[in-house]
Order: C-alpha cells, then sequence, then structure tokens
C-alpha cells in the first residue's frame, strides 16, 4: 500500500483489522482484476474472507493471471443467464456472506437488486447514498463527497438525507462534529440556481431542526471548501475554510465529475461505500486502483465493528 494510504487511512484499516472474526464479501461479478486484488490483498490483512461470485472460467483466469491460485478462497459460479448482484445478495440473506461488493458489473446492473425491495437490504425510511472518502494532494484531512452514484438531481430533502448518512459515513473515522459542504457554483444564493436557494433554506432550517452533529455551511464554492487563503481573497467570513470534512454535491454530474478529476488528475486516492442499508457494500470502479478496493473493505469491515460501539446494521 501507498504512503497515501499509510497516513491518512490507518485508522479506519486498524479498525478492520482489530475485528474479532474476517468478514465474508460476496464480490458480484469477481473476474475484475484491479478490484480482485483488492479484495486479496485486504483477506491478506486479515479482515476479509473472499467469496468469489460470478463466471467460473473468467474468475480463474484473473486469478491466475494475478497469481493467486494458492488463495483460500470460495468459488461460486453463476451461469450468464443469470443476475449475479442478485445471486450475491440472496447468499447475503441466506447467511452465507455478510457483505456484498461490486465487481465487474455495471453500475445500474449492481444498483437495481440493491433498491430493489423485495432484497430487503435497505434501512426502513433511508436514503441509500454512495459516500467516497478522499486524500487530496495539499488538503490536510480526508474528504467525503456525496452523493456520487444514485441521485442524479436531488430535491431539498434528499440532499438533507446525504447529509445525514455523510455524517455517520464520518463517524466510522472518529470525526466528530464534521464540517459539511453545500457545494454550490457561487456563495451567494440566486434564485436563477436552484441549489443555491434550498442551500440556505437548509442551513438555515439545520440551525433550528439539526440534520445530525454537524456544522452546516452553503452555498460554498469549491475554492472556499478547501483553501483559507481562497476566503481571504474573497472576504468570505466562515471559520471552515480549508477544514471541511464533507461535501454534499448538488447533483450526481458534478459529483462524479470532481470525484473523477481529483483522482485522475490531481492524484486523489480514496475509497467508496453506501450507507442507508442493512449490510455493508463496498462501491469501486472497475477502473479504480487495487488500493481503492482495499480501502473500501476496510471501511466495510470498520462499520461492522465500530470502535465506539455505535452498531451500523
Amino acid at each position: 500500500m501507498s504512503e497515501v494510504y499509510a497516513k491518512e487511512f490507518e485508522r479506519i484499516v486498524d479498525i478492520a483489522k482489530a475485528a474479532k472474526k474476517p468478514m465474508r464479501v460476496a464480490v458480484a461479478g469477481a473476474d475484475a482484476e484491479n478490484i480482485l486484488q483488492g479484495v486479496f490483498d485486504a483477506q491478506e490483512a486479515g479482515f476479509v474472507e473472499p467469496i468469489l461470485v460470478g463466471n467460473e472460467a473468467r474468475i480463474q483466469a484473473v486469478v491466475e493471471k494475478l497469481g493467486m491460485t494458492d488463495r483460500d478462497y470460495v468459488l461460486q459460479p453463476v451461469p450468464d443467464d443469470t443476475n449475479v448482484v442478485q445471486y450475491a445478495i440472496e447468499m447475503i440473506n441466506a447467511g452465507d456472506a455478510d457483505a456484498l461488493m461490486r465487481g465487474n458489473t455495471q453500475t445500474r446492473d449492481f444498483l437495481m437488486p440493491v433498491l430493489n425491495k423485495g432484497n430487503h437490504l435497505v434501512k426502513e425510511d433511508a436514503l441509500v447514498t454512495h459516500v467516497v472518502f478522499l486524500k487530496v494532494p495539499e488538503f490536510d484531512k480526508l474528504l467525503a463527497v456525496s452523493d456520487v452514484t444514485l441521485l442524479i438531481n436531488p430535491p431539498m430533502e434528499a440532499r438533507r438525507e446525504v447529509a445525514k448518512n455523510l455524517v455517520e459515513a464520518l463517524e466510522i473515522f472518529g470525526v466528530k462534529t464534521p464540517n459539511i459542504a453545500l457545494l454550490s457554483l457561487v456563495e451567494t444564493p440566486s434564485f436563477q440556481m436552484r441549489d443555491t436557494v434550498e442551500d440556505q433554506t437548509m442551513v438555515r432550517n439545520h440551525k433550528m431542526r439539526p440534520i445530525a452533529d454537524c456544522n452546516l455551511v452553503g452555498p460554498i464554492s469549491y475554492d472556499l471548501i478547501v483553501s483559507k487563503e481562497a476566503a481571504r481573497l474573497k472576504n468570505y467570513d466562515c471559520p471552515y475554510c480549508g477544514e471541511f470534512d464533507g461535501i454534499v454535491v448538488p447533483n450526481l454530474m458534478s459529483g462524479n465529475l470532481l470525484i473523477k478529476v481529483l483522482q485522475r488528475n490531481a492524484g486523489a486516492t480514496g475509497c467508496g461505500i453506501l450507507v442507508g442499508a442493512k449490510i455493508p457494500i463496498a462501491i469501486s470502479s472497475r477502473s479504480d486502483s487495487p488500493e481503492q478496493a482495499y480501502l473500501s473493505l476496510a471501511a466495510c469491515a470498520a462499520m461492522l465493528n465500530p470502535p465506539s460501539g455505535k452498531k451500523y446494521f
């Protein structure tokens, strides 16, 4: 693992390693090279037992390519005409696995069975959101961003739930009373931009009826979120500039673009989990590094065994 991982994600990995027993993770479509490498790294670290679900021949070919044929894992063959994600979920519901991980599947094909009410994976009255934790170079702390996969153009009430889930996820990293930013193009509300007015309303309502134990600021532009100097130059009076823990994005396009640019062009690394489900769910892109898959599993294992004693599932 890289120096970035060792420094910034050490706490979450330590929590995962401290679990009394490894987490049994069903990898839906396990013939994804980078993700499978991350799974085996997590197994070597002691907090994962791999269950590889999917096409047997393709999975074995990837395992051989990685030089992992001597590893101890469960291979669950699934015919190509069978929904591999649904099959993995049924294994979990039957008690044969503890957690779910996206493998070589399209995003929509992975999420639809997860959100299907008949599979009973979503907590009552909860909104499932995708939280990505990033370590961005030259930013001194981890930064959580949501939602970047599920909510195309969420209304204000949905973004309240996104903020609530962010706070819950940040607790895994030991962040108490996190600073949460409502990202927008500008910091001054404008009726021409719906999200800015809604952000202002959310902040006002939060003061009267808190969303969660957090400091909520918005609307606020990205430069002000990550830079005290930008706040000084723009005369923006906020004590949290440069010290935000989480970002609620206004829509799916901006969130997905933000994390991909940070990862691909700014050297950011990180991991992704779903919050609001009854089980740990790790979700990484098939183009992500093995390290990101590894860290996603570490976050899931930490949610199963939080040091605070708070039960997430």
